[in-house]
This record gives C-alpha cells, sequence and structure tokens, in this order.
C-alpha cells in the first residue's frame, strides 16, 4: 500500500523537496520507512528527477554524529550526500528567510520547518516528501506525509 502511494505521488512530480527525516530514515535504515525512503532515494537517481532540501538538513543530520563524537560518521554523510545525485543543497539566503517568515506567520510553522517550506518555494518544486504533518498546511506545493501512505 505504501509503496503504491508513494511511486503514485513521485509521478505527479519532476522536482520534490525532501525533508530531513527522510534522510535520517534512509541513512538509518528504520524498519518502518526504509523502504519508502530507499524509493524517494532511487526516484531521485533516474534522469529528468530533481531533489531539494535546505542545508539546514545536514544541521540536523549531523547533530548526533557529532554528540557521539563519531567523525567517521560526519565524513560519511558529507561524502554520501553532498555528492548525490539531483539533488541541490540550498543554504537561506535572505529571500528565503523572508519566504520563510511569511510562511511561518501564515501556517504557525516553527522556523526549521519555515526554512524547509521556503526553500521548497523558492525551488519552485510542487511536492514535498516528510513525516512531519505541518507541512501539509503550506498550500505552495502537495505534500506526502510517509505514516499516511503506510
Amino acid at each position: 500500500m505504501g509503496l503504491t502511494r508513494l511511486r503514485s505521488f513521485l509521478r505527479r512530480h519532476r522536482s520534490i523537496a525532501i525533508d530531513t527525516n527522510v534522510f535520517i530514515y534512509a541513512l538509518e535504515a528504520a524498519p518502518r520507512y526504509a523502504a519508502l525512503a530507499d524509493h524517494i532515494f532511487s526516484w531521485l537517481e533516474q534522469a529528468g528527477h530533481r531533489g531539494v532540501t535546505s542545508t539546514i538538513t545536514m544541521t540536523e543530520l549531523l547533530v548526533q554524529p557529532y554528540r557521539d563524537r563519531d567523525e567517521h560518521r560526519v565524513n560519511e554523510f558529507y561524502g554520501l550526500l553532498s555528492t548525490y545525485p539531483n539533488l541541490e543543497w540550498i543554504a537561506p539566503d535572505l529571500e528565503i528567510a523572508d519566504t520563510a517568515a511569511r510562511i511561518r506567520a501564515m501556517y504557525g510553522l516553527r522556523t526549521p520547518d519555515s526554512l524547509q517550506a521556503a526553500t521548497a518555494v523558492r525551488s519552485h518544486v510542487t511536492g514535498l516528501v516528510t513525516n512531519d504533518p505541518v507541512f501539509g498546511r503550506v498550500d505552495r506545493f502537495e505534500t506526502l506525509v510517509l505514516d499516511r501512505v503506510l
């Protein structure tokens, strides 16, 4: 059921934003979500597909390895993620900051989520994959919440 609904979502889009939790599920091979996350990254590898995420994703991903003093894991994340095909890492600039503030004011998202949503809006994606239902409040893209497809 989950993969079928995910495939349907991905068929509707050529450019998607990917929230931090999807990266975590893929990197940690989370039993409940790994198949979905793996499918998203396989989709991303295909020609004509594009994924974007904010550099805040890397910040969130590196906290635990730094907390554990696991430099090997830090380097592994950088090596894998910074070179992933068809994935753009977008740093917040003034335009994204302004859009994030508007999103935070209009939809009540927390600042990190507002920055992710603003990155998606500025990048002109049509879909966002997450496991955080708050993104569904933003009407500028279609949101797929992984728990809702399982």
